[in-house]
């Protein structure tokens, strides 16, 4: 865990959230009065967020006491209880909608992973996220997909490099974009995995032609135009589908042999896990 993105995250979360106070608390709460809760489960589904939350409580206030009941990656149903914590009832309320907002998103994320991930299981396929991110909760969706059994695609535009159908019309077609880029790598010295997007199967023949690259991405291909390229690449490159993959649809893509199936859908469009912190 990147304990240093983790902390500015919170810090601002926090910031963003209490403002000049938490006036609801501070009106009605004695400033000394202390208190108990736990995190009721309302839903089933796989936890995530635990440790983050457990670092948001302690931000707040580091004497809140957690007795943690589950951890991430637990299978929960309805009427689990998550942890329960005491301490400071005002450090207590400040924390939180920042915890229920990170644990449920982060649930959510990591509930609809696995059933993607347990959709394909017996295949060599490997369910990928992608950029498709909350601005500011990249790491931490990403963190739940991998609690959920998924596998991370690039985190950002820096540690892989992804030339996809706007790079290559703008480069002048693949070749240029491919041989651009090995140029360029050997400029700056940097040994960074090359993945090139083919809208069809002439342009999967056109990569193959060039080379040089580490994996080609098959974008809002059909299953009977998957196997002709996962026939025709014949384990030259790793493969990966992408475009519209669903998780009715996702076993037909994964028996095609490809390598990886990326699901934008993992972190832009879930349902939050219900739960909820409750006063004991």
């Amino acid at each position: 865990m990147n304990n240093t993105f983790l902390d500015e995250f919170i810090i601002n979360a926090i910031h963003e959230d209490i403002g000049d106070g938490d006036h609801s608390t501070l009106s009605c709460i004695p400033i000394t009065a202390t208190g108990k809760a736990h995190l009721l489960i309302k839903q089933q589904g796989i936890l995530a967020g635990v440790e983050v939350a457990h670092r948001v409580f302690q931000i707040i206030d580091k004497d809140l006491k957690i007795n943690f009941l589950l951890k991430d990656g637990d299978t929960v149903k309805p009427g689990d209880i998550a942890f329960i914590i005491n301490g400071k009832t005002h450090s207590i309320l400040k924390a939180e909608r920042l915890v229920l907002n990170i644990l449920q998103r982060m649930s959510g994320i990591s509930t609809t992973t696995n059933q993607y991930v347990q959709k394909i299981a017996g295949t060599k396929a490997k369910v990928l996220d992608t950029r498709k991110t909350t601005p500011g909760m990249r790491y931490l969706e990403k963190l739940a997909v991998k609690i959920g059994g998924g596998e991370n695609h690039r985190m950002g535009l820096y540690d892989m490099i992804m030339l996809k159908d706007n790079h290559i019309d703008f480069a002048g077609g693949i070749e240029s974009a491919i041989t651009k880029t090995l140029e360029y790598l050997k400029t700056i010295n940097k040994d960074l995995k090359i993945e090139v997007e083919a809208r069809n199967i002439d342009e999967v023949k056109q990569i193959l032609a060039v080379g040089g690259i580490h994996r080609i991405m098959l974008d809002n291909f059909t299953v009977k135009q998957t196997r002709d390229a996962v026939k025709r690449i014949n384990g030259r490159f790793e493969i990966e589908s992408s475009g519209g993959i669903t998780l009715d649809t996702i076993r037909n893509f994964a028996e095609c042999g490809v390598d990886f199936i990326s699901v934008g859908a993992l972190t832009h469009h879930i349902k939050s896990l219900d739960m909820s912190l409750k006063a004991i």
